[in-house]
């Protein structure tokens, strides 16, 4: 299983994130919190949020050195 990108259409975050990521040939299943109610009350406006597949935060807002670390 890929890790997983909690994000929402128009943040300016999550594109970011989602581009860098891409470019960097990590390979992600974008989710969109508006989605689903759950995922919405769950993250609010706290995104973006990568995990990986046992749903372990790998970082959140900013991708990092030490995040990549973990996903590479």
């Amino acid at each position: 299983m890929r890790p997983r990108l909690y994000g929402r259409a128009g943040c300016q975050l999550c594109e970011e994130m989602a581009r860098t990521l891409r470019s960097l040939g990590v390979e992600v299943d974008e989710i969109d919190v508006d989605a689903d109610p759950r995922l919405q009350r769950r993250y609010g406006n706290d995104v973006p949020v990568l995990v990986d597949a046992q749903e372990r935060e790998i970082c959140r807002h900013r991708l990092d050195a030490a995040a990549l670390s973990k996903i590479k």
